[in-house]
């Protein structure tokens, strides 16, 4: 063995001190890092990284560390890798939310704040990945929030003051329905109303963000403004006219018909209308009576009416332009007639035409947003992720419809010039892509028309090459390649419709003059075909079918329709009604052996109510029942009741010819061999002479006698001796003495064995095999017989687990009288180890069943519990010492008795009862 240290330690030399090695020189970014490139491990320089990062570097000095950390140890670089992607990220943001933020403050600076820009604004910073959270964008999205709320507030405020202005017309005007007196009293209150919705309404114009609003709701404001300042102007005049005439009676009356009417009554006149007339006669702007023509009054209500009318279908249908027309026309006819309608009418009038102006700019606004749509979609085709671009045909078709629905829109409103500009040059600039497309389809519609030209040629070549062949053709390798011509014809690439009908003609032609030659191959099998058709139908239609003359039809058949191919369809109806006829006759033959076959016999009806009888005693759940029916249906495949009649009608019917049985046996005794009653089963007939009469069956013996040993055998002479056979066996004995040898004691006999197999089986007493059952009655009986052999273990199963616990239970109470019989113990337990388990039972409790439950389970071969794991191997031990012992398998009835003897633990019941379930079983 070499030693550990070259240098020995019992030498004398001098001991020389290595130099010290050369300190590392630090790396000059140990300084800036915190030691980060002296650190021994890779977690401490991870973490001197990390504590480095926190002093928040700048870019330059993170990307020289990272220069250096990554060749070292790139799991620390990571970290500052990350750092310079979240730099990057940074300043790419910042550009974009730079970017943004100037949008945002254009639109807030902007003399109209419009809702849709900011909320296009919002969607598309957050498309472009601006940094909505951050500074400048968090602030200036809060400011676009705050415009955009105080906008809606002061749309919602205007749709308030259109309905207060509303619900100050319609006081004014039941205050013009009711006594002139409660009008005056309600006048200052009224007058107040007024003046505040005056008030409000100049706050809501007055508004800085009233620009903002959309372009509806001003032209809304001001219309109902003036609709409430023309009925409170006429509702006040009328007011102090009511109070001058109820002063002077000589003043003119109001022009109110209610106040009128009631001033007339208290003047003293009579009433001049009635109480329905007063309550509808009120209008909003009444004025003074005029007398007018009746006809020029009717004839200006009808010219204002046809022109509300269609003034209200076109605003109910949505109709821009026309509605804007047709508000025109009706201010047309309201100047012209407006003096000789009533107030009702012109209410109407007035109503109808805000509608009208509501629905304009609505209409306006709602075509522009439509417009915004459109050109973000046209500005889209291109705008496409990668992988996802669209094709020319595609882009074609989104641009027609595009325009399409351009037009539509400026059918329905004003046009706006500016985004039709920025519509034209985006469905311009998507154009070209689908100019690109259509001269590739161009050229490829030149090549496709040059491949089918290619292919028509090379179909006539085809045609000419098959009529020099000959007359003897492969129809079948002629029909594929007519086949695959027609695919490559269908898949040769698309060509304009203006080629396609040229060439197609050219195609028919060529296509017919090759296909002339199968076709009329096809008419000629097809009239050989008809023609064994009709064979067919004769060979079915005839009495008796005639196997082999329809084998040969069939070859025929198969012969030729392997020659010449036709349609599939078309074949396969031909092969159809030429099978027709054969299947009928087939058909009508099997349903005559069915028919026979289905008559069930008398033995097959019995046997099939023998097989009911079963079931109906499984079901019972009786196992006395189940085994009757079991022994019934078992006679009754036998055919027992069937041979005992057949039995009873044989022996009335040879009743009559015992006498001559005799003689004719006698007469056949010396010539007739002696197993010939056994095999024939009736005696030998005497010849027509002698014996006139039939002979009687002789009755079979139960035994035939074929041969014995020796010389008994009947008409031997016993004084011969018997020829001498095949020595015997080595050791076997001479029985010269005349005792029974082997065989003779047994009952056997040792010479003829009776022919190939001997008389094996004749000592057995063989059953007759019943008839023969029929296909449904033999399924009956023998799914009769397998679910009464289940029941019956079943119920054995249920009956051996009531006995356990009876045992079980009778141990427990000490009660022998509750112990099973024997019977319910099963076939294991015999009478004498009852006696002895219910002495056991009755007796005392007394001894130790610990040894007598572990031999159990050894004769059992069940599981012992763990904590008797090592007493069990110690009784294996020593019952391998003990030889002459008997073993527990041959004494468990011994050790159940000891069990039973002693107290009852629910431990020990239950091991008992482990062991038993599988002792008594076996």
């Amino acid at each position: 063995m070499f030693p550990f240290s070259s240098r020995n330690k019992m030498s004398d030399a001098p001991e020389v001190t290595p130099a010290p090695a050369k300190a590392s020189e630090p790396h000059p970014l140990d300084a800036l890092t915190g030691g980060a490139f002296s650190a021994a491990t890779s977690g401490e320089r991870a973490s001197r990284i990390r504590d480095w990062l926190a002093t928040q570097p700048t870019p330059e000095q993170l990307q020289e560390v990272f220069k250096e950390l990554s060749g070292r140890d790139k799991g620390a670089a990571r970290a500052v890798r990350e750092r310079l992607d979240e730099i990057r990220r940074a300043k790419g943001q910042e550009a974009i939310a730079a970017e943004w933020a100037d949008k945002a403050t254009a639109l807030l600076d902007a003399s109209r704040f419009h809702i849709a820009d900011a909320l296009a604004w919002q969607r598309d910073a957050a498309k472009a990945g601006a940094p909505l959270s951050r500074e400048p964008l968090a602030s200036l999205k809060a400011r676009l929030a705050e415009r955009m709320k105080v906008i809606e507030d002061l749309q919602h405020r205007v749709q308030v003051q259109r309905e207060a202005a509303v619900l100050l017309a319609q006081r004014i005007d039941v205050l013009s329905t009711k006594p002139w007196r409660d009008a005056q009293a309600a006048l200052e209150a009224l007058r107040a109303d007024v003046e505040r919705w005056q008030q409000q309404a100049d706050e809501l114009s007055g508004d800085p963000a009233w620009p903002s609003v959309e372009a509806r709701f001003p032209p809304q404001l001001e219309a109902s403004r003036t609709q409430l300042l023309v009925v409170w102007g006429a509702f006040q005049p009328a007011i102090a006219q009511a109070a001058a005439a109820a002063e002077n009676p000589e003043a003119p009356l109001p022009p109110v018909p209610v106040w009128a009417e009631e001033l007339r009554v208290a003047r003293g006149g009579e009433p001049m209308v009635d109480s329905a007339a007063a309550g509808a006669a009120p209008a909003p702007a009444a004025r003074p009576a005029v007398k007018t023509d009746p006809a020029v009054r009717e004839k200006a209500e009808q010219a204002v009416r046809a022109a509300l009318a269609k003034l209200q279908e076109e605003t109910a249908q949505g109709h821009g332009k026309a509605s804007a027309g047709a508000a025109t026309a009706l201010r047309t006819v309201l100047k012209q007639h407006g003096r000789h309608i009533d107030g009702a009418l012109e209410h109407d009038v007035h109503t109808a035409l805000i509608a009208a102006g509501e629905l304009q700019g609505w209409q306006r606004w709602s075509a522009d947003q439509v417009r915004e749509e459109l050109v973000a979609k046209a500005e889209g085709l291109l705008k496409r992720p990668e992988g996802q671009a669209l094709g020319g045909r595609k882009i074609q078709e989104s641009l027609r419809q595009l325009r399409e629905q351009w037009k539509q829109t400026d059918q329905g409103g004003q046009a706006n010039h500016a985004l039709w500009k920025k519509f034209d040059e985006a469905c311009n600039a998507a154009h070209k892509v689908v100019e690109a497309w259509l001269e590739k389809v161009r050229a490829d519609a030149a090549e496709h028309k040059g491949q089918r030209l290619a292919l028509i040629q090379e179909l006539q070549a085809w045609t000419a090459a098959q009529a020099e062949g000959g007359a003897e053709r492969d129809w079948k390798q002629v029909n594929r390649a007519l086949h695959q011509f027609s695919d490559r014809w269908r898949e040769g690439g698309h060509v304009n419709e203006k080629v396609y009908a040229e060439l197609q003609p050219q195609w028919k032609q060529a296509f017919s003059a090759a296909a002339a030659p199968l076709e009329t191959a096809q008419k000629e099998s097809l009239a050989r075909r008809h023609a064994m058709i009709e064979e067919a139908t004769a060979l079915g239609a005839a009495p008796v079918l005639r196997i082999d003359a329809v084998k040969g039809l069939q070859q025929r058949w198969q012969a030729e329709a392997q020659s010449v191919p036709l349609d599939r369809k078309h074949e396969q109806k031909l092969w159809d009604a030429f099978r027709k006829p054969i299947d009928e006759a087939f058909n009508r033959k099997s349903a005559d052996r069915h028919k026979t076959a289905g008559e069930a016999s008398a033995h097959d009806r019995a046997v099939l109510e023998a097989s009911k009888a079963v079931e109906q005693a499984n079901a019972s759940g009786d196992v006395q029942q189940i085994r009757a029916a079991l022994a019934a249906l078992e006679a009754a495949v036998r055919g027992q009741a069937q041979a005992q009649q057949e039995s009873a009608a044989a022996a009335r019917a040879g009743s009559g010819a015992d006498a001559a049985a005799p003689a004719a046996r006698d007469a056949a005794a010396p010539t007739a061999p002696a197993d010939a009653a056994a095999e024939g089963g009736e005696a030998p007939q005497a010849d027509a002479d002698a014996a006139p009469a039939p002979a009687a069956p002789a009755p079979k013996p139960a035994r035939p006698v074929v041969a014995v040993r020796g010389d008994d055998r009947p008409g031997a002479k016993r004084d011969v001796p018997a020829a001498a056979g095949r020595p015997g066996r080595p050791g076997e004995r001479d029985r010269r003495d005349g005792r029974p040898g082997r065989d003779a004691r047994d009952g056997r006999d040792g010479g003829d064995r009776g022919g190939r197999f001997g008389d094996r089986f004749g000592d057995r007493d063989m059953q007759p095999r019943g008839p023969r059952l029929g296909d449904a009655a033999f399924r009956a009986q023998r799914e009769a017989q397998e679910h009464a052999q289940a029941a019956l273990r079943r119920l054995a199963a249920q009956a051996h687990g009531e006995a356990l616990t009876q045992l079980l239970a009778a141990w427990e109470k000490r009660d022998a009288a509750q112990l099973p019989s024997a019977q319910e113990l099963g076939s294991r337990v015999p009478a004498g180890v009852r006696s002895s388990w219910a002495q056991a039972v009755s007796a005392g409790p007394s001894g130790d069943a610990s040894e007598a439950l572990l031999r159990l389970e050894m004769a059992a071969e069940v599981p012992t519990p763990a904590e008797q794991l090592s007493a069990r191997r110690a009784l294996q031990l020593q019952l391998l010492t003990r030889r002459n012992d008997p073993q527990p398998a041959q004494t468990w009835a011994q050790d159940t008795a000891r069990v039973l003897a002693s107290p009852s633990e629910p431990g020990n019941a239950r091991r008992l009862q482990q062991a038993l379930k599988a002792l008594l079983k076996g």
